[in-house]
């Protein structure tokens, strides 16, 4: 029973999620053809703060601007950002992680003692400094967000490369002569990808979060940039006169980070196995 409970709600987090962030990504791919106005340039004063109805399903913000449309085109932003910028750490955690657990000695120390230092700071910290010194903007969000947050993936595939390195397939490979180089990316690399998945799938939630708190602060995306962020900094004033103008921005930021979490979690059940072994 233990297991087929287990099996049913891994299943389910696994579809819940990935139906959301599926929708969310067919959102952000068809956004011109999906979007009932331009999110920047139909803008009219006349309809300014008019709350949800027939014509505008969201309502629309101080400029008269369709919040449905740029919320739409938001989701390329926030879908962009955070797909880049964890893929970029990503790449740089696994390398410096598989590197690392492989040849060991002082360049595992070197490893490890950066990696603590980079998990000691908030990766929103070291988001706001690289940000305030190069600037705000699109390109130095990917910046920012790209070399700020690979330590996980850094830690989790060195634990995975000390536990793969002494096991029976990878001595068969030493054995028929594979190089280093060889040994690590054609042997070790394939076979523990699965948790490493598991913690790029969350990455890429906190990052869509930390590109949301950098335009909320104003040096993330800049207007008339839609950006989900960026369209809550601008609604701050509004919360009483026009609570639409943040409501639906906020919901959309709820929605794709909790269908990347459920996502994350079901991939972390169906491929871990000592989550397996330890929850029957």
């Amino acid at each position: 029973m233990n297991t087929l409970r287990k099996l049913f709600r891994t299943r389910t987090n696994i579809l819940v999620g990935g139906l959301i962030v599926g929708l969310m990504s067919l959102i952000a791919l068809f956004a011109p053809f999906l979007a009932p106005y331009h999110p920047i340039d139909d803008a009219n004063l006349m309809f300014a703060q008019e709350p949800p109805s027939r014509q505008f399903f969201f309502g629309t913000d101080s400029q008269g601007r369709d919040i449905l449309s740029r919320i739409i085109y938001g989701a390329r932003i926030s879908l962009s950002v955070g797909l880049i910028s964890q893929g970029l750490n990503s790449l740089i955690g696994i390398i410096l992680g598989l590197t690392a657990g492989f040849f060991g000695r002082w360049w595992d120390d070197l490893v490890m003692g950066l990696t603590n230092i980079m998990l000691s700071v908030p990766s929103l910290i070291f988001a706001l400094a690289i940000v305030a010194l190069l600037g705000p903007g699109l390109m130095n969000v990917f910046m920012a967000l790209g070399f700020t947050n690979w330590s996980y993936s850094c830690r989790i595939t060195r634990s995975q490369v000390l536990s793969a390195r002494s096991l029976e397939y990878v001595q068969a490979a030493r054995a028929l002569g594979y190089g280093r180089f060889r040994l690590m990316f054609t042997q070790i690399l394939p076979n523990i990808l699965g948790p490493i998945m598991v913690i790029g799938t969350l990455g890429v939630a906190g990052a869509i979060l930390l590109e949301a708190s950098l335009s909320f602060l104003g040096l993330g995306v800049q207007p008339p940039t839609p950006s989900w962020g960026s369209m809550l900094s601008q609604a701050r004033d509004q919360l009483f006169t026009a609570p639409w103008v943040s409501i639906f921005p906020g919901v959309a930021i709820f929605l794709t980070v909790l269908g990347l979490n459920l996502l994350g979690d079901g991939l972390r059940d169906a491929l871990d196995p000592y989550t397996t072994r330890t929850r029957r």
